[in-house]
């Protein structure tokens, strides 16, 4: 934009793009310098000096040298760049000239011949095309890319990082470009595409828009000695408008939201001035002067209509008469593309456009708003070209009034309110938010700026024919906005509740709290999820503001990362999560990313992510414990006493097998042993109270054969001279006592399994025959054979069952799953209860057990012993038993005993005295 503000010649790289298109040859750095006041932007030299902060004017701020980023300048005036979109960009087709672009109509603007749109498809937008949504498909590597970019954020300054942000966005809607303009008209999948072109083109610009303002924002705060400083009593416009810059940070922002909005408009117009085809060429009203020579030389012959009959530009006002309609034409079309092209900030380009019309006379009027500069006031030896129109004031006074005539064109009436700061006529033409926006700012620098003349007595005398409200406006950020609120213009108040133009009003009233808010709000209020790019945008905008220590409100910040680490849940991005988590308070960052991880099944996937969560500095033991601990206390059953069938095991469920394998999570670590015995001693209690003795040895398998070895061996690496921890102990104990109690009941099914597969004595039929009776003796020689292994194997395995069962009966040091140590940090009273359900449940089953192994190997007596063990007060193991389970236990001793009486024995398997 080119206003009456006095701005660097370098203020926006797509300035430097544009020329560089004119002038191949020449780089970035020749481009910018070789801008003439007299056709470009007037150099602010002393604004572009860094500035030195006055010491210690930090406060607690950060190290901003590093902040400010690698550019040895000072930054204040620089515009970050950008191939930008905006719904702001006027269609300038003659039927609907403010109708927002669609993606169908982009090559208005950003013509498909040049080389990046006319290259053949790569093999890998060919695939993407393919996609449901190709949009989305393309656009899916924004996530890790900006992570990657966030995380070198130590080597490289804050401001560096947002403009990285700006231009992955840019490369984005490069591609994403290619891919509309590829489209089938009408096709669902690529109208979703256009969405998400629109929604990265909206945050690729509102990065710009951060980098631009916090910059300055920041370097406002270091150069606090410039504050004070005024131009002396003699300066001319030019140096009174530096002093203002250096000294007003709002109308400097002010003007970088303007410098802003202009730059969105032309990186979206592109070169299509040079493209511009008239009915007029080198001469203007061609037309019209042709039909009036015709008709004074009366070789007119056609219908005669009244036209103006003076050619000067003032004529068809002054006469109130017509042109030829081809003129008007011209006219009004070059009036609107003149309009376009300001609104870019193009007004060189506008005026090369005039001249090329054969409107010279045009490209002068848009030539006065230049501040005026004598360099050779305060003398010197080499006298210096003057700068800027000495009579300014006048031709602003003309440029208002002119924009106050009906008369005009009401294009030609904007492009000159815009030039002499004339709201009221400036709006009428203006659709979009982004118009409306500049047009307030525009006017709000334009207001600044004179308000400043007058108080230095630099202009008077003209300047007070101009209206008293506009030299006397007092506007303010927070002014703009409320005029946009109340505005009646439909578009404009629906385009102010987007999610990013609600985002940029906040950055431009830098009301970090404000957007916290609406941040919120739109997460409570939101009926479908947020579009993902918006999400990424939310997190890494609060990122940035929290690095530059600028944040509050945490309960915010933590919703919004818990909504975008469900995102990146959804769209397995597995390898990102860790890292947002670790932004979130310890304990819930723990949670949050546990419950990521249950539901991940795939070993090296386990493995992943725990070395993600590794690098992210999260608590890898807390998250592991926290994941089994979910899983494992799903299950909110209780323990149950279950029947004393000997053999028959629960059928393991899903359920039961996810439980299994989440004791993988503990077991990658040697540092986990000990909390891996105690989780999964936890899971098989609730198995072994379940009879799912088959889902309890899976478990058991899970843990390496060497746990305990390790576990001694980690504690003495610590120079620890004292025994485990009680906690580590017990764990231990409770191990081992489940490990005799599944090494019993699995003997058992063995011998119960074998004694169920006695071979059968062959039987000799009646009246059989000399054959039959020689097969029947070779059966009954095959049958002893087989009975005597038989009979060895079950005497084996008799003995191993009876020894494993009384290795549970028996166990040392207080009984089975009972604690030695008391000693504890802390008393875990469900797992107390728990041990003490299982004796009840279990150590009943393992004596009917070893009864049924007793009895039916016809060790009668030994059976009876069983009443001496339980009775015992050394192991106590009657305590376990219910009254009905006593009673059952009585009656099988009977049988036993009935059958010690049938061997001529005595009750207790004792001969008989005589």
């Amino acid at each position: 934009m080119l206003s009456p503000v006095i701005r660097d010649v370098e203020v926006t790289r797509s300035a430097r793009r544009h020329t560089l298109r004119q002038k191949g040859h020449a780089s970035a750095n020749e481009t910018s310098s070789s801008v003439t006041p007299g056709k470009g932007r007037l150099s602010l030299r002393s604004l572009r000096q860094p500035l030195t902060p006055v010491t210690g004017s930090a406060g607690g701020l950060f190290d901003f040298s590093e902040i400010m980023g690698t550019s040895g300048r000072s930054p204040r005036f620089v515009q970050t760049p950008g191939l930008g979109g905006s719904s702001s960009v006027f269609n300038l087709d003659e039927n609907d000239w403010t109708t927002t672009l669609t993606p169908q109509h982009l090559g208005s603007f950003c013509p498909t011949d040049s080389p990046s749109f006319t290259e053949d498809m790569t093999t890998t937008t060919a695939f993407i095309l393919k996609e449901d949504d190709p949009g989305e498909a393309a656009s899916v590597k924004l996530f890790p890319e900006f992570l990657m970019m966030f995380l070198k954020l130590s080597s490289t300054s804050l401001f560096d990082l947002v403009d990285e942000y700006e231009n992955a966005c840019r490369n984005q809607v490069t591609l994403l470009k290619k891919i509309v303009t590829r489209a089938t008209p009408g096709q669902q999948k690529f109208s979703k595409t256009a969405s998400v072109l629109w929604l990265l083109q909206q945050e690729m610009v509102t990065w710009r828009l951060i980098a631009s303002l916090y910059r300055d924002r920041i370097q406002s705060a270091l150069g606090e000695e410039s504050m004070f400083e005024v131009a002396p009593p003699n300066a001319t416009e030019k140096i009174i408008m530096e002093k203002l810059f250096q000294r007003d940070s709002t109308v400097r922002q002010s003007q970088l939201v303007v410098d802003w909005l202009e730059d969105i408009a032309k990186d979206d117009i592109g070169d299509f001035a040079e493209k511009i085809e008239f009915y007029a060429k080198s001469v203007y009203w061609d037309n019209t002067l042709h039909t009036l020579k015709q008709r004074r030389m009366n070789a007119f012959t056609g219908f005669s209509r009244p036209l103006v009959s003076e050619l000067d530009p003032d004529a068809p006002i002054r006469q109130k008469m017509p042109l030829m309609d081809l003129d008007r034409e011209d006219d009004n079309r070059l009036l609107k593309y003149l309009f376009t092209l300001i609104r870019a900030g193009m007004t060189d380009e506008a005026q090369r456009l005039c001249k090329r019309c054969g409107q010279a006379w045009r490209a002068a009027t848009l030539e006065g708003w230049k501040l005026y500069h004598d360099p050779n006031i305060n003398g010197g030896s080499e006298l210096k070209p003057v700068e800027g129109n000495p009579n300014r004031c006048i031709w602003k006074v003309c440029c208002w009034r002119m924009a106050e005539d009906e008369q005009f064109n009401r294009y030609e009436r904007a492009i000159y309110a815009a030039l002499s700061g004339n709201l009221k006529q400036l709006l009428p033409v203006c659709d979009t938010w982004e118009d409306a926006v500049w047009s307030y700012f525009r006017v709000m620098v334009d207001t600044l700026v004179e308000q400043e003349m007058w108080a230095s007595g630099a202009s008077m005398g003209e300047l007070e024919k101009l209206p008293r409200e506009y030299l006397e406006a007092n506007w303010t950020f927070e002014k703009v906005f409320e005029e946009l609120k109340a505005t009646d213009r439909k578009r404009i108040l629906e385009e102010n509740q987007e999610h990013y133009h609600v985002v940029q009003r906040c950055i431009i009233l830098g009301d970090i709290d404000g957007l916290l808010d609406e941040f919120s709000e739109w997460l409570a209020r939101s009926q479908s999820p947020l579009p993902a790019h918006l999400l990424r945008f939310m997190t890494h905008v609060m990122l940035f503001f929290q690095s530059l220590g600028l944040q509050s409100k945490e309960d915010v910040t933590i919703e919004v990362l818990k909504k975008y680490i469900q995102l990146l849940i959804c769209e397995n991005q597995s390898s990102l999560i860790a890292f947002y988590v670790s932004h979130l308070p310890q304990d819930l960052g723990i949670h949050q990313y546990a419950a990521f991880l249950e539901a991940v099944t795939e070993l090296d996937e386990r493995k992943h992510c725990l070395k993600m969560a590794k690098d992210a500095g999260l608590n890898v033991a807390a998250v592991t414990k926290t994941v089994v601990e979910n899983i494992r206390k799903r299950d909110v059953g209780t323990f149950t006493h279950h029947d004393l069938s000997p053999s028959l095991d629960s059928v393991t469920t899903e359920e039961d097998r996810m439980k299994i394998d989440v004791i993988d999570w503990l077991v990658f670590d040697p540092t986990q042993r000990a909390e891996a015995l105690k989780q999964s001693n936890a899971i098989m209690r609730k198995f072994l109270a379940s009879k799912k003795h088959e889902a309890a040895k899976e478990i058991f398998k899970k843990i390496p054969q060497d746990s305990i070895a390790v576990i001694y061996k980690q504690w003495e690496e610590q120079g620890m001279d004292s025994s485990l921890p009680a906690e580590d102990d017990n764990a231990i104990r409770e191990h081992l006592c489940i490990r005799a109690y599944l090494d019993a009941h699995e003997s058992f099914n063995e011998w119960f399994k074998h004694m169920n597969s006695k071979p059968q004595k062959p039987s000799l039929p009646a009246q059989a025959g000399f054959k039959e009776k020689v097969a029947h003796e070779h059966k009954e020689k095959k049958y002893e054979v087989d009975y005597d292994i038989w009979k060895g194997h079950l005497d084996a395995l008799t003995a191993e069952v009876k020894e494993r069962i009384y290795n549970v009966l028996l166990f040392i040091d207080g009984g089975w799953m009972v604690d030695v140590r008391e000693d504890l940090e802390e008393d875990d009273h469900e797992r107390s209860l728990q041990m003490i359900s299982l004796r009840k449940l279990c150590l009943p089953t393992m004596c009917f057990l070893l009864h049924t192994v007793l009895h039916n190997t016809e060790q009668y007596q030994e059976c009876l012993r069983l009443a001496d063990l339980i009775s015992s007060e050394q192991h106590c193991l009657y305590k376990a038993f219910s009254k009905e389970e006593l009673r059952k236990l009585l009656c099988k001793l009977r049988e036993s005993s009935l059958l010690l009486l049938d061997q001529d024995l005595d009750p207790l398997g004792y001969e008989l005295q005589s």
